[in-house]
């Protein structure tokens, strides 16, 4: 399809065969084979509830947006619609404290008289759900501190306004937990964290300590707790954009319920994208960040050093070749060019034996291509409403069983250039084998999305025991250099905290600095909104304090920089 009220992923995905689907990495994502029903997320402005009907389901979310779930045959109608803005697809999503809080300032804050523990705010951690049985989630008489639970992987009765998951509320929790037997107390409430990542995201964040009589008691340990579990009630379902913003959505409607100032945790993300923050994910966190007194922080994801993105400058009269390996037993493959419109380039795509491909046709549209015994589907895309970037997207796909293997490389080769800068990213690293990579990879713009948005505080990771960026951390700044990211690091590395089943453990990565500053928006709004000092104290206004406190690390001359923006988390000194 070449529609230009549906973003170009979307358009090839609908243009690619069911067999061309399920062999890629991204293009079914959002596609239900058996029904042939698509979801896909939609900005609108008016009265889109009267294109609902028996086919296409209607959710609507705040601001504008909306998620919708219809059969492919009525896309190209549905988009024709006034009242339809732009179309998107949705993305798979990847889930990427003693020591780190004493780092970051925050033990000073959490002793004496008033102390700063979070109390009165919410802390909502949207991610893979929580071992609610553990201490730390748990007040002293045993009664949990979480106030609601929306499990969206179970089906049965979900929150008011939504059509999936099943929310779970602090009565039938605390039912629960008056069993004398686990086992039965969880029949009553069948959440469960099977990774084990939200819950240990939520003990940086929120853990009381109590299962540890208090050494390893996270930061924001008075707050109220809110968990939306993510996810698909379908059997292998991974979560998806659709499920995160439709969680983002409840998290504010319960934060006006409750009356309660709150704090979100993100600590997942991807790739795909312009990395400039203008997907409709990102727009739609811009605005749920100005709903209520909130703050939004985001991990920047652990592509640092996976050599899955390289950029360059182009010059009249010089091509430029970007080499990449591709390993033994890829399934299938996908990269992201991303380049200015006003720039003219050819584009030609070499097969590790030699064997060329384009230049490619500078149309809107899907082409195929064969090299070797991988088939080439591409879409060269235009401008959106809503970015000024070009994006030109190849999906390699194996015409047996695996993609060939070996050396490929993309010549790039001036026509006309006015700016000159190109990005690449290949997925994610969790996607790929070990040595499929850019040869010679940039590590900077390597945030994952939506770590991107303007309205977040995009978080990174240093090892605080050696005062060093961790060299997996996701770096900035944006791809137009629009933005400062990440906002500031912190403590990322061999990080202790609760863990399924009632114990600890150790971690490492983005996932665990985010929720550090988690905690301490919610230290700084409690001093602010509840405490009485600075009742404005929220958005980007604690963003502006959290940057302003960061600590300065060694061995960096600029800032702020790409790798460690401000500096890192000091609560402390962020307090005015």
């Amino acid at each position: 399809m070449q529609d230009q009220k549906i973003e170009n992923l979307l358009n090839l995905a609908l243009d690619a065969t069911e067999e061309e689907r399920e062999r890629s990495l991204e293009l079914n994502v959002g596609y239900e084979k058996e029904s042939k029903m698509w979801d896909v997320i939609v900005r609108y402005h008016g009265d889109l509830m009267r294109l609902a009907n028996e086919e296409i389901k209607i959710s609507e979310l705040s601001a504008g947006y909306a998620i919708v779930t219809l059969p492919e045959h009525a896309i190209e109608y549905f988009a024709q619609q006034p009242e339809v803005e732009y179309m998107e697809k949705p993305k798979r999503l990847f889930f990427a404290v003693n020591q780190g809080k004493a780092a970051s300032c925050i033990n000073p804050l959490q002793s004496g008289s008033e102390p700063l523990n979070g109390r009165g705010i919410l802390v909502a951690v949207i991610d893979s759900g929580v071992d609610y049985f553990h201490p730390d989630f748990r007040n002293s008489d045993g009664t949990t501190r979480i106030l609601d639970i929306w499990d969206q992987t179970i089906n049965g009765n979900p929150p008011k306004g939504y059509q999936n998951g099943t929310e779970y509320t602090r009565e039938q929790i605390n039912q629960a937990l008056r069993e004398q037997n686990e086992e039965e107390g969880r029949k009553i409430v069948p959440t469960t964290d099977i990774s084990g990542h939200g819950t240990q995201v939520l003990g940086i964040a929120a853990g009381n300590g109590r299962a540890s009589e208090g050494r390893y008691r996270g930061v924001a340990w008075e707050s109220d707790i809110l968990v939306v579990k993510l996810g698909q009630p379908r059997p292998d379902s991974f979560p998806r954009t659709i499920e995160l913003m439709q969680a983002l959505d409840y998290v504010t409607k319960k934060a006006a319920q409750y009356q309660m100032p709150f704090v979100i945790n993100l600590s997942f993300g991807n790739v795909y994208g312009s990395h400039d923050g203008l997907s409709l994910l990102e727009t739609y966190l811009d605005n749920i960040s100005q709903i209520g007194k909130s703050v939004i922080v985001t991990g920047t994801g652990n592509e640092g050093a996976t050599g899955g993105h390289t950029s360059g400058m182009l010059q009249m009269e010089r091509t430029e070749i970007v080499e990449f390996g591709v390993s033994n037993y890829e399934l299938s493959l996908n990269l992201q060019l991303w380049k200015e419109y006003e720039d003219d380039f050819d584009v030609i795509l070499v097969h590790p034996s030699g064997e060329k491909a384009g230049p490619f046709q500078k149309r809107l549209g899907a082409q195929r291509y064969i090299l070797g015994d991988t088939e080439i589907l591409l879409y060269y895309g235009t401008p959106s409403p809503y970015s000024a970037a070009q994006e030109i997207y190849f999906t390699f796909l194996p015409i047996h069983t695996y993609v060939d293997s070996g050396v490929w490389s993309i010549q790039l080769i001036p026509r006309n250039i006015v700016v000159g800068r190109y990005d690449m990213w290949l997925p994610e690293e969790g996607m790929l084998n070990e040595q499929t990579r850019f040869y010679s990879p940039v590590p900077d713009t390597t945030l994952t999305i939506p770590s991107t948005a303007r309205g977040t505080i995009a978080v990174g990771a240093y090892d605080s025991r050696l005062l060093s960026y961790a060299p997996f951390s996701g770096r900035g700044y944006t791809r137009d250099n629009a933005q400062i990211k990440p906002d500031l690091v912190a403590p990322g590395v061999d990080i202790m905290t609760t863990a399924v089943n009632g114990g600890y453990t150790r971690v490492t990565g983005t996932s665990f600095a985010a929720p550090f500053v988690t905690g301490a928006a919610a230290m700084l709004m409690q001093w602010g909104i509840i405490d009485g000092n600075d009742p404005y104290l929220y958005g980007q206004k604690v963003k502006a304090y959290l940057r302003k406190g960061a600590v300065h690390l060694p061995r960096f001359q600029q800032w702020p920089n790409p790798t460690a923006g401000y500096g890192s988390l000091c609560v402390k000194n962020s307090l005015p």
